[in-house]
């Protein structure tokens, strides 16, 4: 066995991005595919799937990542078009590829953010594939201010109307850390909406539960799970547009949780009970707007 397959389940933040590649891999190669990543299984590497296979409920947990891949795809697609976005802007990209396979106008501007060990492995395993879009990538730690600050200012300068993606990134950092990245977004007039996955607390402290010392170790906690979920960012300037749960979405898509059966036959016969217990875990993609 690898020294790999015999070490942590997660080195660090970034082994999550091979970890939610895989997740995306996995559906692809359904034959009833709610999207197709031909690009993930080779993002995903055999570390991906070391790393499903190692976590507690690894394998089970794919429908809410697949959910989360799905609903961002469809709210993407639909505010490009309707807004006429003319740039995309994902920061902490990690192995995402959608400029790749998704049909995106081929003027539009998509501007992937991320470490320079994340750029370099997705630049070098991706070379020769061609993009739907204009497409740049840039290396940045995006922790550090004055770097942040200036790259945010070269894009609002470039574009009329962005949108920004962070995809698994704020559960990472502090809530003073979101603070602080919701005014720099804000402070950039061109920056028009952001879409981001959100959890309620009690949603966080079942991961916590389930996967928290393993994230722990990698010095990768969840930290990040409003009370006030979405009105968390109102006051830096950020509205929600729209909010779409991730529970809901897995039915309608038809990738419910294991056991999801017990959760309709609540909801059939206590749908009071159950409709207050649903809002305590309330997680899903929100798209936000600029007030």
């Amino acid at each position: 066995m690898s020294e790999a397959a015999n070490g942590p389940a997660i080195r660090n933040v970034s082994d999550t991005a091979q970890w939610v590649a895989y997740y995306r891999a996995m559906e692809t190669e359904r034959p009833d595919a709610l999207f197709r990543d031909p690009y993930a299984r080779k993002l995903a590497g055999e570390r991906g799937e070391q790393i499903v296979r190692k976590l507690r409920g690894g394998m089970r947990q794919s429908w809410s990542m697949v959910v989360r891949t799905a609903v961002m795809d469809e709210v993407l697609v639909k505010i490009v078009a309707q807004k006429k976005i003319d740039m995309v802007v994902n920061l902490a990209a990690g192995l995402d590829a959608r400029p790749l396979r998704l049909d995106l106008p081929p003027a539009l501007q998509w501007v992937e953010i991320d470490l320079p060990g994340m750029i370099e492995y997705k630049t070098e395993m991706l070379k020769g594939e061609k993009p739907k879009c204009k497409l740049e990538r840039i290396s940045a730690d995006l922790a550090d201010e004055k770097s942040r600050r200036e790259i945010f200012a070269r894009l609002n300068g470039a574009s009329q109307r962005a949108f920004v993606i962070t995809e698994g990134l704020l559960a990472y950092l502090a809530p003073e850390q979101v603070g602080g990245l919701a005014r720099a977004l804000h402070d950039c007039p061109n920056f028009q909406y952001w879409m981001t996955d959100l959890a309620s607390p009690k949603v966080k402290q079942m991961m916590d539960k389930q996967w928290g010392k393993h994230l722990q170790a990698a010095g990768a906690p969840f930290k990040f799970a409003p009370p006030e979920a979405e009105e968390f960012f109102r006051p830096h300037g950020w509205e929600a547009a729209e909010f779409r749960d991730f529970l809901y979405e897995s039915v309608r898509l038809n990738r419910t949780m294991p056991m999801m059966w017990i959760v309709r036959m609540q909801m059939r016969i206590m749908p009071k009970r159950s409709a207050k217990m649903m809002k305590q875990w309330r997680s899903g993609v929100v798209l936000l707007r600029r007030t």
